[in-house]
């Protein structure tokens, strides 16, 4: 069993991960600024693991935290066997109104925080990147060879990371990285005591959905019923947060056997539209749910989904849940949540 460093491990992705790295019997430190979570996810893991994550509060961008965090925990040993960085800040509309921040934050950081990993000995590294690096020129399904760009700068900080780890990964043989390109997360853990949780207006359909079904907001926005798409409204690859996690958990794996840079979707190979996750999560409720149909938003795609075969060959990963299971878990969170 290893000591896994977990940053931004109190977010959605983040918390989900360490429950199941607990669950394997790894140990786990998280490292969180709590900008946009909450530190009552610590203590929300104890509850269904029964164990408690080591929860050091600090930024990536903070060289004397960090310093701190990466003390040799024993004479010629490193203090973690792995790190997962999940740390960053990941709202696509206010980056492009604050891009100086989100690269102060997601790329400036996030060197500060592989230069305390080189100085301290620690060599594996899952990064967590997004679908957003293959921008708009690609066709569907996206695989893992196409070319990269941006059209925001959220997405131009997870291709700089990319670019960034690569080049140590090639200067060092030592370093193991994996960087995991997500599509898009929803649903939650099944006991419903830990999942999404945005500050404020969610950025995303699922939460958002989820809160109109909670009578938080009033009516689901579609952007755009007349793109060539089987219903007109845009098109995702939605996978349960449950799998991505595990998806990491596979990664570490592949990280302990490889001394090299790779890199793999985190989707279910399929599309659903915005139509169809709002009929859904109506199921999962039990209540009908309005919905206004809106412009079209700038950058917005028709349709994005992965070939996930590559994940598949290289981890042995293949979705295990679907947009139902993401729904019905989604609303239990959101009930337990208001209770």
């Amino acid at each position: 069993m290893s000591r896994i460093l977990v940053t931004g491990g109190t977010g959605f992705i983040g918390s989900h991960t360490a429950v199941l790295l607990l669950e394997l019997g790894h140990e786990v430190v998280i490292f969180d600024n709590l900008s946009n979570s909450k530190g009552s996810v610590v203590d929300r893991i104890e509850r269904i693991m029964g164990r408690r994550p080591e929860f050091v509060q600090g930024d990536i961008r903070d060289e004397e935290a960090l310093e701190k965090l990466f003390r040799r925990r024993d004479a010629g040993g490193a203090p973690y066997d792995a790190v997962i960085h999940f740390a960053g800040l990941k709202a696509v509309a206010e980056s492009v109104s604050e891009p100086e921040r989100y690269h102060a934050n997601n790329v400036a950081g996030s060197l500060k925080l592989y230069e305390a990993m080189a100085a301290a000995g620690v060599k594996r590294i899952i990064f967590s990147s997004s679908a957003t690096v293959y921008g708009p020129d690609n066709s569907v399904p996206y695989t893992e060879d196409m070319p990269l760009s941006a059209i925001n700068p959220y997405g131009e900080t997870k291709i700089l990371n990319e670019l960034a780890l690569r080049k140590i990964c090639a200067a060092d043989s030592a370093w193991s990285v994996m960087l995991l390109r997500y599509f898009n997360p929803g649903g939650a853990h099944q006991s419903g005591l830990i999942g999404e949780d945005p500050s404020g207006i969610p950025n995303n359909l699922l939460p958002y959905v989820a809160k109109v079904a909670s009578g938080e907001l009033e009516r689901v926005q579609i952007f755009g019923d007349d793109y060539d798409t089987p219903d007109g409204t845009g098109v995702r690859d939605y996978i349960h947060v449950m799998d991505v996690a595990r998806g990491h958990v596979l990664a570490l794996d592949w990280l302990f056997l490889n001394h090299n840079a790779g890199a793999v979707n985190l989707g279910t190979g399929r599309g659903t539209s915005v139509r169809e996750i709002i009929r859904t999560f109506e199921r999962a409720c039990g209540k009908a749910l309005p919905a206004d149909v809106c412009p079209r938003r700038a950058g917005d795609l028709a349709c994005v989904y992965a070939d996930v075969s590559l994940a598949e060959e290289l981890l042995g990963f293949k979705a295990e849940y679907g947009i139902e299971d993401i729904c019905r878990d989604a609303w239990r969170w959101v009930q337990k949540t208001e209770g």
